[in-house]
């Protein structure tokens, strides 16, 4: 996977134990950080349920995390649901499953095993020593995917950004790991040392992304501003709801797609004049999903913005989805936490093609409509509303 490897900083010493504490730090922390692709991983999904009742949000859950793991190029040969009301202060799920766990993955030939849920360094240190294997959480795959997905410089840094404020801590962790291995007299002065020396390294390197950042932030107003008498749509939803072929129908551009989750990392933005009052610039942004790493939901702020300024927004559902109810509400989270939720929107339901017996549920003040973006179908009842949205607008 796509993760950034901070080497230790070389020092002044160069004597065969501080050569052999080095060699072994590296290492340590490449177990922790880098999670390379020598090999197709074959992963054993994970998930806590804290009551039986909850156990069908979680398979649900699981099937997303499925979906993440294919995106990340990995294959799934198992997948287990532990019921308990807490988790594991040191394992996150009980020693009895983590057992389990280390015979499916000698039976199933697995090498890699993923948790749904965050999980905290000490717990992935912990499972790691007791199970042998790569131990992955949700959040370290969504920025694995983020990393291979990005393309523009500012997505590129963002997600940077979103890693190393990831791995601040768990770089702490292969140091305490570091000092477990060797103790005893001498070991304590040196590590703490270099973990300072190391913490400051990434902790420049934060300072000095955030400064960039804030150099395209400015560039971005600056085109903002000529855009203010235009009237401005993005498209926000689900990630995978169909966003990206909406856009490109709407705009007659050539996005990419793919019947795969964040396809689409990079906000793009087409200004449409023929055929309606006034010139209308169009957003394609990137998707949303359940249990978003809080540091990409903070490091992709900026690009989101572009929800934050517009006249109208155009929220996607993939109605063909069993759980789109939950999806809907977990977009409208993020739109709240990024400020956008007061912003008047369209709710489109995607895909009715796959499901064309689907009833929109009515919400008050909202108008909903039915299309395949796939096909075509219910896009004209769209093109016509957008149409009159824009027409009060064009009289400016």
């Amino acid at each position: 996977m796509s993760f950034i490897v901070f080497s230790p900083t070389a020092g002044a010493a160069t004597s065969p134990i501080e050569i052999e504490k080095r060699r072994n730090l590296h290492i340590l922390i490449e177990v922790v950080i880098e999670y390379g692709k020598a090999e197709t991983e074959k992963a054993i999904l994970v998930g806590l349920a804290r009551s039986s009742q909850e156990r069908p949000l979680v398979e649900r859950s699981l099937e997303e995390l499925s979906q993440l793991t294919f995106s990340a190029g990995a294959e799934v040969l198992g997948r287990r649901i532990q019921v308990r009301p807490r988790p594991d202060p040191a394992f996150y799920i009980g020693r009895g499953l983590v057992a389990e766990l280390k015979e499916w993955l000698s039976t199933l030939g697995a090498n890699c095993v993923i948790f749904d849920d965050a999980l905290s360094p000490a717990q992935q240190r912990n499972l790691e020593e007791a199970l042998e294997a790569k131990v992955l959480d949700r959040p370290v795959l969504i920025l694995d995917i983020f990393a291979t997905r990005a393309r523009t410089a500012a997505a590129r840094l963002q997600v940077e950004l979103a890693q190393l404020e990831y791995t601040l801590p768990r770089l702490t962790g292969a140091w305490l790991h570091f000092s477990r291995q060797y103790g005893g007299i001498g070991a304590k002065g040196p590590g703490e040392t270099q973990l300072e020396i190391d913490r400051r390294q990434v902790r420049m390197k934060i300072t000095h992304l955030k400064e960039k950042l804030n150099k395209l932030d400015i560039q971005r107003a600056t085109q903002r501003k000529r855009r203010q008498p235009l009237f401005k749509v993005a498209l926000v939803g689900y990630t995978n709801a169909g966003k990206s072929t909406l856009f490109n129908v709407l705009t007659r551009s050539q996005v990419r797609t793919a019947d795969m989750l964040f396809t689409t990392l990079d906000s793009t933005t087409r200004v449409m004049s023929s055929g309606y009052p006034c010139r209308v610039v169009f957003s394609d942004t990137v998707g949303f999903i359940k249990k978003l790493p809080h540091q990409l939901v903070e490091s992709f702020k900026s690009t989101l913005e572009e929800v934050c300024r517009a006249d109208l927004l155009l929220h996607m559902v993939d109605c063909s989805e069993p759980d789109y109810a939950g999806s809907f509400e977990q977009t409208r989270r993020v739109l709240t936490e990024i400020g956008a939720d007061e912003i008047p929107y369209f709710l489109i339901y995607n895909k009715i093609d796959l499901f064309p017996d689907f009833h929109a549920p009515s919400i008050n003040g909202v108008k909903a409509f039915l299309v395949s973006a796939a096909s075509g179908a219910g896009i004209t009842a769209l093109q016509a509303e957008l149409i009159a949205s824009s027409t009060p607008f064009g009289r400016h």
